[in-house]
C-alpha cells in the first residue's frame, strides 16, 4: 500500500511542472474583444419588393393578386421619408385588373427595426373599374435581416375619376440595397 501511495505522489510531482507550463501558455488577453456593431437597420437607400394584395371596390368586387414595387427612403434621425411606385395584377369576379400606384411615405422609427408610416399618392386602375384614385393610408415595416424587411400596408382609394372607391391591403417583403 505504501508503495502505491509513493508511486501516486511521484506521478503527481512529475506531472506538476507540465501542468504549470500548460497554464502559463494560456493567453487571457482581452485584445481580441471588439466593439459590438450597431444592430440598427439601415433604412436609407433604394429597395425593391414583392407583395400579395387584396382589394375591394364597388365595380371590381373582391380581388386578390400580386405586385412589385420600387422605392427609396431616407431616415432623418427618427423620421423616415420615402417614395414608391408599384404595379399590381389583380383577379376576381369582375375579371383581370392592373393597378398602378405611386405613393409618398412619412413615418417614425418606433424602434431601430420597426417603422410606422402614413402614405398618400395616386392610383390608376386600368381594368374594368378604370379610373384614377387619390390614395391615403399607412403601414408598418419590420426589419427581418440586414437587407430584408416585411411590410403590411392599408390604402383607401378616393375616386377622382371613375366613381369606384377602393380599399386595399397588402403584405410583402422588401430587399434594401
Amino acid at each position: 500500500m505504501h508503495r502505491l501511495t509513493g508511486l501516486l505522489i511521484a506521478a503527481l510531482l512529475t506531472a506538476a511542472p507540465a501542468a504549470v507550463r500548460a497554464a502559463d501558455s494560456i493567453d487571457v488577453s482581452t485584445d481580441f474583444l471588439e466593439p459590438i456593431a450597431s444592430s440598427e437597420f439601415d433604412w436609407d437607400g433604394f429597395y425593391a419588393g414583392v407583395h400579395g394584395v387584396g382589394q375591394a371596390s364597388a365595380v371590381g368586387g373582391g380581388q386578390v393578386g400580386i405586385g412589385a414595387n420600387l422605392g427609396v427612403n431616407t431616415r432623418l434621425e427618427f423620421v423616415l421619408v420615402g417614395a414608391e411606385v408599384a404595379v399590381q395584377g389583380l383577379s376576381g369576379s369582375a375579371g383581370m385588373d392592373v393597378y398602378l400606384q405611386t405613393i409618398g411615405r412619412v413615418g417614425v422609427a418606433a424602434t431601430d427595426d420597426v417603422v410606422v408610416y402614413g402614405a398618400g399618392g395616386l392610383g390608376l386602375d386600368v381594368g374594368p373599374g378604370a379610373g384614377t384614385d387619390a390614395l391615403l393610408g399607412g403601414g408598418v415595416e419590420l426589419a427581418l435581416t440586414e437587407n430584408v424587411s416585411l411590410r403590411g400596408q392599408y390604402l383607401h382609394g378616393f375616386d377622382l375619376t371613375g366613381a369606384n372607391p377602393k380599399d386595399q391591403v397588402s403584405l410583402g417583403a422588401n430587399f434594401h440595397f
